[in-house]
């Protein structure tokens, strides 16, 4: 059975701010099903609500060394969803609210990746294939080539980098990374670690990984060329032999209309009523204007330019002159934020905006809505597009990233598609775009169609993981080739056949 370590620095149900929560709950089970012994290890925060804490047992400690300083790391372990969990705990670097936004997180998350692997002689488990995400993760992988491969129990661990967002790159100074790290001054150079003058956590994950992949095939692709690459374009297109585009799913168990205990009726695809309910309560529950025949668009995402809310902004007005009501839920940009308060309050009945993140209220939004828009300036895989598929809600989406590989616009010649699309980032083209879906909503018997054909849509995990696998095995199969390479080649050196002992 092929051993698998996660690390990263979220994952659901234990701490969550966004997508990587949502694939490190999912994929792990997803990958167990298929046979693999896969475990997760993730820092233990504060903030872990106190049931789950309840159940994590403590395993041992040690002190790690980040720089000069010498840091108490407990390991707790608990088991959810019949998955391992190792727990990074040290409460002067995680015992705080929230998780990142911290003027040390890049002392905090070098003392994480330090703990990962110093940890493994503790947990009683050396993994074949230790897979890092995103990067609070990165600095794992050039620590190990730099400090950690020769020694026998690191030998043969092979290594995956997922990047979930090329944007979020953990830069600090060079003098800072030296002093966490205990490396010299070949190790940041511009072919390595040193980025524009300072030094990456992400590029030492995207440089010393054996295997690199992205959360979607598109976005593999357009993270090669500088307008996606974030500066990292050079490099990924260096590496694109070894770099491959693996879509995220979603836990088909957790989000489920026939049974999600969040919504307010259930349904199935063979019995759409409980949607027009769902949108009526839902339509009571924010104050919204109570009519069946209007068409719902649901926007839930955090608040920023990366997902299209300068081209909402820019038609905002122009969208609300339809016979629409637009939900939004989210936190993010103060501007944008007090721009969704304004619309509520000059179109009542027609706008709902909820600033925070709610769980049970995106499900009902999820379930409610007619339309669920994202109009994404880049979107490396995108999770919202396929919930709401699971639940019949056609989205209007951006082509770029893994909203161009999940959502096929409706075509009226073919009668194909599960959605709506638009390819130019422009505020127009996205306004068009709305116009159409809400023409065709008025056509009842193509609106039951429409739906049925989105929640036929399979993006469960099972196909990503199987993918997953069959690339851990290219790569194991990889190193052993080099390795034997590599044992043929040290005794056929003169210089190491004289430290062999000779067979007497």
């Amino acid at each position: 059975m092929r051993k698998i370590l996660m690390a990263a620095s979220e994952a659901g149900p234990y701490a969550k701010t966004g997508g990587l929560a949502d694939v490190l709950g999912s994929l792990p089970v997803a990958l167990q099903k298929e046979g693999t012994d896969t475990r997760v290890i993730m820092p233990k925060y504060g903030t872990i609500a106190s049931e789950l804490k309840e159940k994590m047992v403590h395993l041992c400690y040690f002190y790690v060394n980040i720089g000069w300083r010498s840091q108490y790391c407990g390991i707790e372990m608990a088991e959810e969803g019949g998955i391992t969990y190792y727990f990074i705990d040290n409460e002067y670097y995680f015992n705080r609210e929230g998780y990142y936004g911290y003027q040390d997180d890049g002392e905090r998350f070098a003392f994480f990746c330090r703990s990962v692997l110093d940890a493994l002689p503790h947990i009683d488990f050396v993994p074949d294939i230790l897979h890092c995400h995103d990067w609070q993760t990165g600095m794992i992988p050039p620590l190990l080539e730099a400090q950690y491969r020769s020694l026998p129990l690191y030998r043969e661990i092979a290594t995956v980098f997922t990047i979930h967002n090329l944007r979020y790159q953990g830069i600090y100074g060079v003098s800072d990374m030296k002093d966490w790290f205990g490396l010299g001054d070949e190790y940041f150079t511009s072919d390595k670690l040193e980025f524009y003058g300072g030094a990456s956590f992400l590029k030492g994950g995207l440089t010393y990984s054996q295997i690199l992949t992205t959360v979607s095939e598109t976005y593999s692709e357009e993270v090669k060329y500088p307008f996606f690459g974030e500066q990292l374009d050079g490099l990924l297109k260096a590496r694109e032999k070894d770099l491959y585009g693996i879509l995220n799913g979603i836990d088909y168990d957790e989000y489920n209309p026939k049974n999600d205990p969040y919504l307010y009726y259930n349904f199935t695809k063979s019995n759409l009523n409980g949607k027009s309910a769902n949108k009526k309560a839902l339509q009571q529950e924010l104050n919204l204007m109570v009519d069946e025949s209007l068409p719902m668009i649901g926007f839930i995402s955090r608040l920023v330019d990366q997902k299209g809310l300068d081209l909402i902004a820019c038609v905002l007005d122009e969208i609300l002159a339809e016979q629409v009501q637009l939900v939004f839920l989210g936190a993010g940009s103060e501007n944008y934020e007090n721009m969704l308060r304004d619309a509520m309050y000059r179109y009542p009945g027609k706008v709902s905006a909820t600033i925070r993140f709610d769980n049970a209220l995106a499900h009902k939004i999820y379930a409610s809505s007619d339309f669920f828009l994202m109009p994404s300036l880049f979107e490396p895989c995108g999770l919202g597009q396929l919930i709401s598929l699971r639940y019949g809600t056609l989205p209007i989406v951006r082509e770029t990233g893994g909203l161009k590989d999940t959502i096929l616009s409706y075509n009226e010649e073919t009668g194909e598609g599960n959605g709506f699309s638009f390819t130019n980032y422009n505020a127009h083209d996205m306004l068009f775009t709305i116009k159409r879906a809400l023409k065709l909503y008025s056509k009842k018997t193509l609106r039951a169609k429409l739906r049925k054909s989105a929640m036929s849509c399979d993006y469960s995990w099972r196909s990503s993981a199987k993918k997953y696998i069959k690339l851990y095995e290219k790569l194991i199969i990889r190193n052993k080739s080099e390795r034997a390479e590599f044992s043929y080649e040290e005794r056929s050196n003169p210089a190491v056949i004289s430290l062999i002992p000779a067979i007497e």
